[in-house]
């Protein structure tokens, strides 16, 4: 097929991060590229110079950069990035305190929460506080069996401003199959939940995380995460997460520094051949690798509204907190997407003005099937960019999302991977974008 699906506008192209980055590296190194090729070369040849200037473009928040940008560079592995460095990874996605929204939760059709910047900040405060007078210190692992909750967040970035590491499941993981990961990591505090809904139905979660807790003899606290239950109920497994922060009055932040590398999250594979490998995810490649896709490849600015449909226990989860770096309003949906009809995200799309829609070549394909057509029932006015993953995208759904979802959107096929957890392949914002095509190789990977 000669003619594009999408082609940028001259006025989209002009306003883009990647424009705006272009012109800095003219500024700063006086290049100039015939397109995005040109750009990913140079990516891929001057890594220093590439990650360097991204540094700078993005605001990385750092205590210290250092000079030193790349050791054994020909090591695989063995090289180090930016041997001396020193940041906080939750400061970085902490940047604003005020109240503007920065999370909007909705769980099925039983809880609408909206969260501030500023308040926000505060009760990952309190929780910080709360953790390390609990003894959590830098290195250690803390380890959550969570729905995609606003509390999630929260608790992720408590744990990170420590300097702690996070890793996490979702709740519909069997006892064995969460403690065949967690069993590895010795965990030193576990977030559970009481229960969710999935489908219109609300799946207890006291006893399998009693059992969970019973066998990680490392744990020296369990928290609850009131969600589904009775508000005034105690908790069946240690604390309230209410009850532990309410002694702690919020204050700033005392964001831990750590080095470059320091370990930020741990990962797992599927587990198909034997138990679930650990894949340790560093501070500083995970936030940068992030805001280059961000801001460079799904054009993310400020106040946008970024959501993908995923759980706690998939990359993209970790892909997508870190869009508050960016300043974006995230929008977490937890439950089924079909519930109680295939319109709930788009339904969502539209109360949120909803700027980004991550999703799988699955669900695409689901609504395909059922016969939905958005593009006649939904506004999707402020949609610019539907991304897909997970899968491959089949023919047929390319030509869906433009026939019956949006005419004027960009779609990204984009892949990546858990031992990554970033993309190896992504969108362009400022190129076109053809049928059964991925549209470019992500910058800085060859």
């Amino acid at each position: 097929m000669n003619t594009p699906l999408w082609t940028p506008t001259s006025d989209a192209i002009a306003k883009s991060n990647l424009t705006a980055f272009e012109a800095q590296l003219e500024r700063e190194h006086g290049l100039s590229f015939d397109g995005y090729e040109g750009l990913h070369q140079w990516s891929v040849q001057h890594k220093e110079a590439f990650w360097k200037s991204l540094s700078s473009f993005a605001d990385l928040r750092v205590s210290v950069l250092g000079e030193r940008v790349l050791e054994n560079p020909t090591a695989m592995p063995g090289a180090t990035w930016f041997p001396d460095a020193r940041l906080n990874y939750a400061e970085n996605l902490l940047r604003r305190r005020d109240d503007g929204v920065a999370l909007i939760f909705q769980g099925e059709d039983r809880v609408h929460r909206r969260i501030s910047w500023l308040e926000l900040y505060d009760q990952v405060s309190s929780l910080a506080q709360a953790l390390r007078a609990a003894g959590v210190c830098s290195g250690d692992r803390v380890a959550a069996v969570l729905p995609n909750l606003p509390e999630t967040i929260v608790a992720m970035l408590a744990a990170t401003s420590i300097g702690a590491t996070w890793t996490s499941c979702s709740p519909d993981f069997g006892v064995q199959g969460v403690l065949d990961r967690f069993g590895q990591v010795e965990p030193k505090v576990l977030f559970v939940t009481d229960g969710y809904a999935y489908n219109g139905k609300i799946r207890g979660c006291r006893a399998k995380a009693g059992e969970i807790a019973a066998a990680l003899p490392s744990l020296e606290l369990v928290v609850e995460v009131p969600y589904m239950g009775d508000p005034g109920e105690e908790a069946a497994n240690g604390v309230l997460l209410p009850e532990l922060i309410a002694s702690y009055t919020p204050a700033t932040i005392d964001f831990e520094q750590v080095p470059f590398n320091h370990p930020l999250y741990i990962m797992y594979s599927s587990g198909t051949t034997g138990a679930p490998k650990c894949i340790v995810h560093g501070v500083g490649g995970t936030l940068l690798q992030h805001l280059k896709e961000h801001l460079l490849h799904c054009d993310v600015r400020k106040d946008d509204r970024v959501f993908y449909f995923t759980t706690c226990g998939w990359m993209m989860w970790n892909w997508l907190v870190s869009g508050l770096a960016c300043e974006a309003t995230l929008l977490l949906y937890d439950g089924s997407p079909f519930y109680p009809d295939g319109r709930v995200l788009f339904d969502f799309a539209d109360a949120t003005d909803m700027t980004l829609f991550g999703t799988s070549a699955k669900f695409i394909d689901a609504v395909k099937k059922s016969g939905l057509q958005p593009k006649e029932s939904h506004e999707l006015s402020s949609l610019r960019l539907i991304t897909s993953t997970g899968s491959p995208l089949v023919p047929e759904s390319f030509d869906f999302v433009y026939e019956h979802i949006k005419k004027d959107v960009q779609l990204a096929s984009i892949a990546g991977g858990t031992d990554i957890i970033v993309c190896f392949v992504c969108g362009n914002p400022n190129g076109a974008f053809w049928r059964c095509e991925i549209q470019v190789p992500a910058l800085a990977m060859d």
